[in-house]
């Protein structure tokens, strides 16, 4: 993935996320990336509200996105970024706890580009990562622009 697109991680647990940035790195992931605790506060910086970040139409977005968030949910935020003409283009991968057949088939139904089940064993929700970070790192992946 080309250096200039930014990473948006909508994430909760503090741990979690530091794991994630970590093993994104590790997989030679040097993107920038930026965190947000919950739903509204992505929504906030996506339709630009108040945000301590920046959007730019310039910069391609890619969104790691929890379901399970306070304020609003990682589903209603991917509905609300693939029901807008702006940002519908985001790859937005689901990167969460929950398996459930029904929540997997409902976030793919509203749009996301991938679901990621991160295991509740911290080795193996490394090695999820690392393999997340291995697939970002291919040199030909590419992440759309705002068009």
């Amino acid at each position: 993935m080309k250096d200039d697109a930014v990473i948006l991680i909508a994430e909760d647990d503090a741990g979690h996320f530091a794991l994630v940035r970590k093993n994104l790195w590790r997989s030679c992931v040097y993107n920038d990336i930026l965190h947000f605790r919950d739903g509204q506060e992505i929504l906030d910086f996506l339709f630009e509200r108040e945000s301590s970040f920046e959007l730019s139409s310039e910069t391609p977005y890619l969104i790691l996105l929890d379901i399970r968030m306070p304020k609003v949910d990682g589903l209603e935020v991917l509905k609300q970024i693939k029901n807008s003409p702006r940002h519908s283009h985001i790859p937005v991968i689901m990167l969460t706890t929950t398996d459930d057949p029904v929540e997997v088939e409902r976030c793919y139904d509203s749009g996301c580009s991938f679901y990621i089940v991160k295991p509740a064993n911290y080795t193996e929700f490394m090695a999820t990562v690392e393999n997340l970070g291995q697939f970002l790192s291919l040199s030909n992946l590419t992440v759309p622009s705002d068009v």
